[in-house]
């Protein structure tokens, strides 16, 4: 029994020593002390022993168990240490790299515009209102002046959920929604996306507008030129060339399309404005008496003008953008520009 302690502690303290990390160093300690290990069995042989060879045999296996303790929790405390010290080998820093930059993201083309026109028409006396994206009706269509038969009903242009309610496919809503909520004078400028039944390079089924209108006593044409001209030059930021052409909104009447001298070519004819020198930039007009009526205005008290712009057209002319998708792809290769 004495050579087999002997021969064990040996082979233990070698095993010990040739455990090269903590889980081998571990396994060692389970072969030599676990329920099946083999000093275990020693102990269990005991009771085979006479009684005088127990306490000799006893005072061993304690000699032997105490030894390889100490044995393995010195490799232990050794093996640790080397894992830390290869842990900060390959994790360190080097102070003197350069720092990492934060990425900072920015504002959507889109929103850009919305807020540099909701700016400008601010510093005019101009309030901002909203109104939902799913439209009455009444709303969208008949308090504005179009009638159940008009084109613009057409299923080919309008996004119906119900026979009452649609995808509203301009921001006009809003007039009538304010109007109905505040009496005269009110001065409004109203960002909002709308949605049509079209989509090509320059048209999406989901775009954004911005609804303008003015409503007081004596508001005239000339009022609402002078208010667009000026709008115009302040977004564009250089002497405009600006004309208003005779056209046809049921809500408005009379009523215009505002050209502007191309920005690209400044006039003298190009790809953008199909070589005339002009672009076509919103429409506008002066208030509907029959949407007054809507309202319960007096037409015979108050008068008032309507723009409407679109947002994403305003952006590509301001931006120098060919594709109208761009704006809503989210490449961040395009992004990053803004």
């Amino acid at each position: 029994m004495k050579e087999r302690l002997q021969k064990l502690q040996e082979e233990a303290l070698s095993a010990l020593q040739q455990a090269d990390d903590l889980k081998a160093l571990q396994d060692v300690r389970v072969q030599i002390l676990g329920k099946k290990g083999a000093l275990t069995e020693v102990m269990k042989g005991m009771r085979d022993l006479s009684p005088e060879e127990r306490p000799v045999v006893g005072s061993l296996v304690n000699t032997l168990k105490d030894h390889f303790e100490a044995t393995f929790a010195q490799r232990q405390a050794l093996l640790e240490q080397q894992a830390i010290d290869a842990r900060l080998a390959s994790e360190k820093i080097d102070v003197t790299l350069p720092g990492r930059r934060a990425v900072f993201g920015s504002k959507h083309p889109i929103t850009l515009v919305t807020e540099e026109i909701v700016d400008i028409f601010s510093r005019l006396g101009f309030v901002v209102e909203e109104g939902p994206e799913i439209e009455q009706d009444f709303y969208n269509f008949e308090a504005l002046n179009i009638p159940k038969d008009h084109p613009a009903r057409d299923m080919q242009d309008t996004f119906y959920i119900s026979e009452d309610l649609v995808l509203r496919t301009h921001t006009s809503p809003v007039q009538i929604r304010t109007m109905l909520r505040h009496k005269p004078p009110v001065r409004v400028i109203a960002p909002g996306t709308v949605y049509r039944r079209d989509s090509d390079l320059t048209h999406s089924p989901m775009f954004h507008q911005i609804e303008g209108f003015l409503v007081d006593e004596r508001v005239t044409m000339g009022d609402l030129k002078g208010i667009l001209t000026h709008f115009l030059n302040q977004f564009f930021g250089k002497d405009l060339k600006v004309r208003f052409r005779p056209s046809f909104f049921p809500f408005t009447e009379p009523s215009a399309e505002v050209d502007i001298s191309c920005v690209i070519c400044g006039g003298k004819g190009c790809r953008v404005c199909s070589g005339n020198g002009w672009l076509e930039i919103l429409g506008c007009g002066m208030v509907d008496p029959e949407v007054f009526k809507s309202v319960n205005y007096d037409p015979d008290q108050v008068s008032g003008f309507a723009f409407g712009v679109g947002l994403e057209r305003m952006a590509m002319l301001k931006y120098g953008v060919g594709d109208l998708r761009l704006f809503f792809e989210n490449d961040l290769r395009f992004l990053r520009q803004f």
